[in-house]
């Protein structure tokens, strides 16, 4: 099978380590991912302002780069859950909308794909930190990604999981959210670090760069210790040192 990576923009330019630990990871597991540099951003800030034909021409982008591919993996919830809109943008054109809709059926989140498709909840790492998860809005609510991370953060030897407070409620970023309400969206990231601070973690992971990126920001400003990782950089981690 041809497995791809959309690698979302704030891991490609951002966090690039991100892509290596989940490139890493599923070339442990016998999955060789398939990059296609043609693929770009999804679309998203520009659908959620309003347009919406500047997000078909990304979208069209998108779907020519993984046209061919079986399964398109991505380690963003929100960015995941773009795809999912895709046909609702090309519904006046039957020959764009058949192929979102292929695109929606073969597109997974990265924990997603690793517990649904690949049937694995134990990577065999080895963490020994208190961590607490963070469940980004657009992964859980949206794209309905609640158990998988768990499982997987649940067989990880030495992790001590310590839940955080309210871990439903939004860090506040929410993309253009963040420019347009800055001051709620400040008050949002200060509560959520509360939180974090509450469980007396080592580490905080999450699904979704912009959710992490975000709050490590209010943590930095703070100045307070705790480590903030995406999950797939916190598995690699725990292969390593396993």
């Amino acid at each position: 099978m041809k497995v791809s990576l959309f690698i979302t923009c704030l891991s490609d330019a951002i966090y690039p380590r991100v892509g290596e630990a989940m490139v890493r990871l599923l070339a442990v597991h016998g999955v060789r991912l398939e990059f296609p540099q043609v693929q770009t951003c999804c679309g998203q800030p520009s659908y959620n302002s309003g347009y919406w034909d500047e997000t078909r021409t990304a979208a069209k982008t998108i779907l020519t780069a993984f046209d061919d591919s079986d399964f398109v993996v991505c380690p963003s919830g929100s960015c995941t859950y773009m795809i999912h809109h895709y046909p609702e943008l090309f519904a006046d054109e039957p020959i764009w909308l058949e192929k979102a809709k292929r695109l929606e059926a073969k597109a997974y989140e990265f924990t997603q794909f690793l517990v649904q498709v690949l049937g694995i909840t134990d990577i065999g790492a080895h963490f020994p930190h208190k961590v607490t998860y963070h469940p980004s809005c657009h992964g859980s609510r949206l794209l309905g990604v609640k158990d998988e991370p768990l499982a997987l953060l649940s067989n990880v030897k030495g992790l001590e999981l310590i839940p955080l407070p309210h871990a439903e409620d939004c860090c506040g970023f929410g993309g253009t959210f963040a420019i347009k309400m800055s001051e709620i969206s400040g008050a949002m990231v200060t509560e959520k670090v509360d939180h974090v601070k509450e469980t007396q973690a080592e580490v905080l992971v999450g699904l979704d760069m912009a959710c992490l990126m975000n709050i490590a920001g209010n943590l930095r400003y703070r100045n307070e210790p705790v480590r903030v990782m995406h999950l797939a950089e916190l598995l690699y981690e725990g292969v390593q040192t396993g």
